[in-house]
């Protein structure tokens, strides 16, 4: 298994790499070019600079006597564009023409040394939450996610709000380019069914997945985020009959899961632990992280730790670790703690603290099972 850290580039994220060196275990940094719009091809002059500062240390870090470094193996996320989902031209690109967009870039990052391309398939937007900060009671926040808030409010009301609290920052599936087409965008699912989403799915697969092959780059979806569907759009990544028929769609092992802990559990019915193990060998990247239920459908993010919440971590980390799991990890998103909230102001989501303290409760967690005995 390998330990992984979501960073978001310079000059995009609060985080710097060398914050991230200091944490222990940590191999991969999980990147992407978020100036990308889906759809767009990436050039290979951005995805080398973008790698070459990943895997690179400064002449001044040298001098200091630093030594550690990160691999790029993994892309989060190479968007796909809503023409390939809607299997129509939408918003002036074709089908066909993203798919070979997504195919070029595909090539071009397998030919830098990627491993792993998570993406999703969620209509129009790609997560959702109504409260950004939401106070815990230790006196950190957090993402939050009122159910009644959400059956009340229309897709237009929501965008006005996340736009109004990010802190100035993109938030990836929220990008100002994609929310100035919603209406054009909202139009056109009208009508559109889940067996029409996941015939546009496999036309998409079996499409991308024979690149995937030659160059040795794995495709992970991500679940649904929540797995559920909203404001009428149907999503196909939700259950854990869902996930399957994904992986059934195109049956080679490039076509695989981003398996986020988080976003399956936050449908109370569905058992994060028996996903894991019954998808082990389709895991190409996981996201890790705990969540809290209450009984009126809420739920907020908590602390990585098993007993904050209602996320078995500890037995997901266990499943991974008996197994001999092979493929790459990250914490989720982390509570924003300390001077984060008033200063520092990350991300939502992605403040470095509580992300760190997540990989040592996981780490810790595999090495007592991995090595035991």
């Amino acid at each position: 298994m390998k330990m992984g850290f979501r960073w978001y580039g310079e000059g995009n994220d609060t985080v710097t790499l060398d914050h991230v060196r200091q944490i222990p275990g940590v191999e991969t940094i999980v990147w992407s070019l978020h100036g990308k719009q889906a759809g767009e091809v990436w050039e290979q002059a951005e995805i080398d600079a973008e790698i070459a500062t990943i895997t690179g240390l400064s002449d001044q870090a040298r001098a200091q006597g630093i030594t550690k470094t990160f691999d790029a193996e993994v892309v989060e996320s190479v968007n796909v564009h809503e023409s390939i989902k809607l299997g129509r031209t939408v918003l002036g690109l074709s089908r066909d023409e993203a798919i070979e967009n997504y195919i070029t870039t595909i090539r071009r990052l397998g030919q830098s040394g990627v491993k792993v391309v998570c993406y999703n398939f969620m209509p129009v937007f790609d997560w959702l939450r109504t409260d950004l900060w939401h106070p815990l009671p230790d006196g950190s926040t957090a993402l939050f996610y009122e159910k009644a808030v959400v059956d009340k409010m229309s897709p237009e009301s929501l965008i006005a709000d996340m736009e109004a609290n990010t802190h100035g920052l993109t938030l990836p599936g929220w990008e100002p380019e994609r929310l100035a087409s919603f209406s054009e965008l909202n139009a056109a699912y009208e009508g559109v069914t889940h067996d029409d989403m996941y015939a546009n799915y496999k036309y998409f697969l079996d499409a991308v997945i024979p690149t995937c092959e030659e160059v040795d780059v794995k495709l992970g979806v991500h679940p649904d985020d929540p797995p559920f569907d909203v404001f009428g759009w149907p999503r196909v990544v939700s259950t854990k009959e869902g996930l399957a028929r994904v992986l059934d769609l195109n049956p080679s092992p490039y076509n695989g899961l981003t398996l986020c802990l988080g976003s399956f559990s936050a449908n109370p019915e569905q058992d994060a632990v028996d996903a894991v193990k019954t998808f082990m060998d389709r895991i190409h990247f996981s996201h890790v992280r705990n969540i809290k239920h209450f009984d009126n459908g809420d739920f907020t993010e908590v602390a990585h730790r098993a007993c904050e919440g209602s996320v078995d971590t500890t037995g997901i980390m266990k499943a991974y670790a008996e197994a001999g799991y092979e493929g790459y990890i990250r914490p989720d998103h982390g509570r924003h703690l300390w001077d984060e909230n008033t200063t520092n102001k990350p991300r939502p989501g992605y403040g470095l603290y509580d992300r760190a303290l997540g990989i040592q409760y996981l780490l810790g967690a595999w090495d007592a099972y991995r090595y035991q005995g």
